[in-house]
């Protein structure tokens, strides 16, 4: 992996999600074992096959996607991955071969650590190992709402899921993406997507510009969307207690106000 590692800054944890829900005592568990490291767009984290050795967490304004690649060169969408979480090691315990390849979408600063260290620390912190396991069964649901939505869903509809994902991860009304990013993303050629989008700029739902996309009216995009953008985001609120402010943006999570983990949620599996 080409990255630029340094030790982490002190308000590093504060810029993932995740890991701001820690107690002081369960950051200072981690802190020993995590680097910061900076991210390229298009940049490959792991691919089908090879061995997960680390566990990332995004930082502000960095975003992953994983993927899956067919046989004919496409690539599609099963989850995108910013602040709010982490990939690699998650839902399994770590140094198994991927299944899936990950992606950096918007490049920017992450925190790195061990797969194998995680695994260690969340044996004797039940307060890591009750995020992790929490942000595990919201990853694996938000892959399942993928597979569903490629499976069901119209181009349409499934492009503007993945415009209001991007922006509940960014909060910002401008996503710096391009065309052919989201085309990749979604599995279809740049010139159909180019209709689809233009489509909902006839409606006045977003603005295409040079290399990125405006969302000028969430309310009505969430409208225009399918089902599986508002049911990810209502499996995040019930089990990791996700706040979302009103512009969309996912700005805490707060595992210890959410209900209390049933027995599928504390599968060791996870």
């Amino acid at each position: 992996m080409n990255v630029r590692t340094l030790p982490p800054r002190p308000d590093a944890f504060d810029r993932n999600l995740l890991l701001r829900a820690l107690a002081p005592a369960d950051r200072q568990l981690l802190a020993p074992l995590v680097e910061d490291v900076t991210l390229t767009t298009g940049q490959v984290l792991f691919d089908p096959g090879q061995d997960v050795t680390h566990v990332t967490f995004p930082l502000d304004g960095t975003v992953t996607t994983l993927l899956v690649p067919l046989l004919d060169g496409r690539t599609i969408e099963t989850a995108t991955v910013g602040r709010e979480g982490a990939l690699g090691g998650v839902v399994s315990q770590g140094y198994l071969p991927a299944f899936n390849r990950a992606v950096v979408q918007l490049g920017g600063p992450a925190l790195r650590m061990s797969a194998k260290q995680l695994q260690e620390v969340k044996q004797t912190s039940p307060a890591i190992r009750n995020v992790i396991t929490r942000y595990a069964d919201c990853l694996l649901a938000q892959v399942l709402q993928s597979v569903a939505c490629n499976a069901a869903h119209p181009i349409d509809q499934r492009s503007a899921r993945w415009l209001l994902t991007l922006q509940d991860r960014l909060g910002d009304d401008t996503l710096p993406v391009t065309q052919e990013m989201l085309a990749d993303m979604l599995g279809v050629r740049r010139t159909y997507l180019c209709g689809v989008l233009r489509g909902l700029q006839a409606k006045g739902l977003i603005q295409i510009k040079r290399r990125q996309v405006t969302i000028t009216d969430r309310a009505a995009l969430e409208d225009a969307a399918c089902e599986c953008h508002a049911r990810v985001r209502e499996h995040f609120t019930e089990v990791l207690g996700a706040i979302y402010r009103d512009d969309g943006k996912l700005v805490a999570v707060k595992p210890d106000a959410a209900p209390a983990p049933s027995s599928a949620l504390a599968v060791k599996a996870l």
